[in-house]
Parts: C-alpha cells; structure tokens; sequence
C-alpha cells in the first residue's frame, strides 16, 4: 500500500510559504515612538557602557549627532536591549523627551573689536580670586545645559531635536583621580562615578595638570596644537574647541585663565559676536569660530560688563543635513563655581552630603 504523505510532512516552497502566512505589518512608527525608541536606546547604551572618566564634550559625544536614523533600526535596537535585559546597577529616571531646538537670528561676527575683548577678558581672569583646591577637597561646577539629541528623523527632516534645559553636577578632586557626575534624567539616579587612574592631557586635564601649563599665550598655544593635532575637523578648530572645553566643567589658575583667552585670539576664524545668550538666559558678548566641515559656530559667552564667564551656545550657521540655519545646537551655562570638602557635597552645605 502506498502511503500518502501528510501536508506536515511535505515541504512548502517560498510561494505557498507567502500564501499561508499573514501579511507583514506595517513598520512605520510615528515620530513621537521613533523619538521614544531613541531616547531609551541612549539610555540603555549609557547604562551598559563603562563608567566614563571626565571627558571633552561631556554630553554631545553620546548622542545621536546628525544621523537619520530609520524607525526599523531603533526598534530593531530596542527589542535587543528588551531581550537581552540590559541594564546598569542603578535605576535611571524616565529622560524627558526631547524638545525642538529653538531657532535665533545669526548675528555676523567681526574681528574689529577681538583684541580689545580679548584683553578685558583676560583682565577680569587675571583679577579673580580663584579658589585653590587642596588634598581630599573637590571642585564642583553647577551648570544648566541642553545638547543635541537627534538632528533629524526619515520621518521628519525640518527638525532638529535636543534635551530640554536641566541641571548638570561635577565633583572632581585636583588630581583628577576621583569624581561624580549627577545629571538626573540623564544619568543612574544618584548619579555615577567619574573616577579615573588614566594619565591627564588637554583632553582630559585635571586641576594639577593645568597647574602644569604654560602661561605665555604663544607657548600655550603651540602646545594645544601639538597635543591636539590630527583631531577633530581642522587644527584652528580643535584648537578652540580645546580651549572651550577648559572652561566647562574645569577649574584654572587665574593667569592660565588668562593665558588662555589671550591664545584663543590668535587662533585663525575667531571672532567677537555683540549679543549671545547662555542656557540661564543671560545676555553677553561672546568669541566665536565657525567649524567650516560641520557648518555650526561655537560660541563662548562672557558678561558684557564684568567679562566673566557665563557659558557656551552652539549654533548652526550654514545649512548641513537638514539643520536650518540659526538653529541652536548645544547651550550651557554655569551656574556656579567652588571647591568643597566633600564629594557630593555642594556649596553652603559643608558636612552633608549631596
């Protein structure tokens, strides 16, 4: 007797495969899920990753910068991170969704005002009172910031995308060894360590190792070009944007505080921008170079009448990859500047903890 096989047991071609099953689903997700994968597939990377020693551009470095990420490939991420239950050991706080850049008029720079600036600048540096760190002691730096999160989605590409303003904590010791960062949202909540054994540079610097540096304008310089060539867009780029970073989340002797201005304006590009507002809102004159590959001007903010330091604003002056001109990518502002006794602690709370 001949045996029939049963359909189980018969194969099935690609064509009767199709038939059977049902059709695939539409894989569109609508730009407020596609923001929604994204933000939690960068804070599942940030759980996951190695705790991060104190870095240049601290924030912007994690993030999704200029890429059009397609709505396949986040969720694709997404379950990976689900199904893998990735994690770190502490809880982060839900992060706030992003929010859409705002857009300000680019004022033209100009070089007619950059020497005179310059040297009330490094004057007001050179006259301030900073404090000096010692042994056991650390030095906090409060600062309100927003970064770029996304510049454009497939689904959305006349709009750029960045945190919304919120708070940013930093406790480092003078040698550069222990550390904490707390930026709730953003971060495990409690905040992570920032403790590091790797040898300090320009791109990583401690106070200690700032102490080391050269107070000549000239000299400094020629050592940020050395130590910084090969990086980042151009050499007068990565020059400025060295210095900037000291000025962040960074405690300087007063005359390296000046010394370091006065290199600045001798670097090729930059120039004096009359009105900028830092993330706290608060209005000033700023120095200001244009990254020619990237089309943004960054923008260091100073107090129009006393010339300290108020904080940082990156705009997009040159229309790249759908970012609309005018477009502010990054803004900061410090808050406030100390040293205190204790890591997590914060000024004018000595003898408690953060």
């Amino acid at each position: 007797m001949i045996r029939k096989k049963s359909r189980r047991e018969e194969s099935l071609d690609h064509a009767e495969l199709a038939r059977l099953l049902p059709a695939p689903g539409d894989p569109h997700l609508s730009l407020d899920r596609h923001l929604l994968l994204e933000e939690h597939l960068m804070s599942e990377i940030q759980l996951t990753a190695p705790v991060p020693a104190p870095s240049r551009r601290p924030a912007r470095r994690v993030l999704l910068i200029g890429v059009p990420v397609t709505a396949a490939a986040l969720a694709g991420a997404f379950a990976f991170t689900m199904l893998t239950g990735s994690g770190g050991s502490g809880t982060t706080a839900a992060t706030p969704p992003p929010v859409e850049a705002p857009v300000v008029r680019i004022e033209t720079g100009s070089t007619a005002q950059l020497a005179s600036t310059v040297e009330h600048i490094a004057a007001a540096a050179s006259a301030s009172k900073t404090p000096e760190p010692g042994p056991g002691q650390y030095i906090y730096i409060k600062s309100k910031v927003s970064y770029l999160s996304v510049s454009h989605t497939d689904t959305d590409k006349s709009k750029t995308w960045v945190q919304p303003l919120h708070i940013r904590e930093t406790w480092n010791s003078p040698d550069g060894r222990q550390g904490w960062l707390d930026e709730p949202g953003y971060q495990p909540k409690g905040g992570i360590t920032l403790n590091s054994d790797t040898e300090r540079n320009l791109n990583g610097p401690s106070y200690d190792y700032l102490k080391t540096l050269p107070t000549d304008p000239d000299a400094l310089l020629k050592k940020i070009y050395k130590e910084t060539k090969g990086q980042g867009n151009s050499p007068d780029q990565e020059a400025f944007t060295t210095v900037g970073d000291l000025l962040k989340e960074q405690l300087a002797p007063a005359k390296l505080n000046a010394a370091l201005y006065r290199a600045a304006a001798k670097i090729p590009g930059v120039v004096v921008v009359d009105h900028a507002k830092d993330a706290a809102g608060r209005e000033g004159i700023a120095l200001a170079h244009v990254d020619q590959q990237s089309g943004d001007r960054t923008e260091w903010i100073f107090d129009r009448k006393t010339y300290a330091y108020l904080g940082s604003r990156g705009v997009q002056v040159e229309q790249v990859d759908d970012v609309k001109p005018g477009t502010v990518l990054e803004c900061t502002a410090v808050l406030e500047r100390a040293v205190v006794d204790a890591q997590k602690q914060r000024p004018g709370a000595q003898g408690t903890d953060a």
